[in-house]
């Protein structure tokens, strides 16, 4: 089994521009990142988040931060350039992995309003977890 790194790119909408709302959204995130991954925190080379203009009221990267074994992860926040009509409220993010899984094992989570941004992996995973649940790669 070969290890490599991978790309898993995610993102969610954050209900308001508060610091709870941020909050609330980037757990759920990230929860649903480990939880569907199975991903160990020690596998994570780096993590960049991105959020709208409309979001300042906390850093997402302080967020995943405070969760467990995240505190050595190297983490960015960056604003995402802003394109007149486009999603509002938005947090994405860029994470690499080292895991011995193939890329199209990985699972992408898309959550609440951010699930209109990449609808073909949304079906695509729907329909992989369905025939076949994501094994166990921890170490």
């Amino acid at each position: 089994m070969e290890w490599r790194v991978r790309a898993i790119r995610g993102a969610t909408t954050a209900s308001e521009n508060t610091v709870g709302a941020i909050r609330e959204a980037v757990t759920e995130l990230l929860d649903e990142l480990e939880a569907h991954n199975q991903l160990d925190p020690n596998e994570i080379i780096s993590a960049i988040f991105t959020t709208t203009r409309d979001l300042d009221a906390v850093f997402p990267a302080a967020i995943a931060r405070e969760r467990p074994h995240w505190d050595n992860v190297a983490l960015l926040d960056v604003q995402q350039m802003h394109v007149e009509g486009s999603l509002e409220r938005c947090i994405r993010f860029l994470i690499h992995i080292n895991t011995p899984v193939s890329q199209c094992e990985i699972y992408h989570p898309y959550l609440r309003q951010a699930k209109n941004l990449r609808p073909d992996w949304n079906l695509a995973q729907i329909s992989s977890t369905v025939s076949s649940p994501v094994r166990s790669h921890r170490r």
